[in-house]
């Protein structure tokens, strides 16, 4: 199974939207591209293994994995970029403003279920993030 993340850059924090198989799935919220520095930047474009895992502080959440330079990069619930997140995507229901969402927990369990059920089936589950406003996105 594939996912498509559809990213808009700003200055406050990354937007993006998410699909499965040109479907919509819900909307993303990350922190701003700051050179994929450690806990202050989105990480970079590519396409990146997605696993789901447990863990006491988010419970069931996804991690992203083998993204350079970069660990433990997640998808879990929080609907402040700047506030909650170091790294991570937060899946969200309706966007609130740049970096902002709301329904988190809502959209985080609707990708758990779809991811689950592809690892039902032995799929691989990658994720390919790309940009939607080429005229500002970063520099790759």
């Amino acid at each position: 199974m594939e996912l498509v993340l559809d990213r808009a850059y700003f200055k406050e924090g990354t937007d993006g939207t998410l699909f499965r198989s040109n479907t919509f799935l819900c909307h993303t919220i990350e922190l701003p591209w700051n050179n994929n520095k450690r806990n202050v930047s989105c990480i970079p474009e590519g396409t990146y293994e997605v696993e789901p895992r447990f863990s006491k502080r988010f419970k069931h959440h996804l991690h992203i994995k083998g993204i350079q330079n970069r660990r433990l990069i997640l998808f879990h619930p929080a609907n402040n970029a700047l506030k909650e997140l170091e790294g991570c995507i937060a899946p969200v229901t309706y966007l609130g403003g740049i970096g902002k969402g709301v329904y988190s927990r809502d959209a985080m369990q609707k990708l758990l279920s779809l991811v689950y059920q592809a690892k039902d089936r032995k799929e691989t589950v990658l994720l390919t993030i790309k940009s939607q406003n080429y005229e500002h996105s970063r520099t790759l």
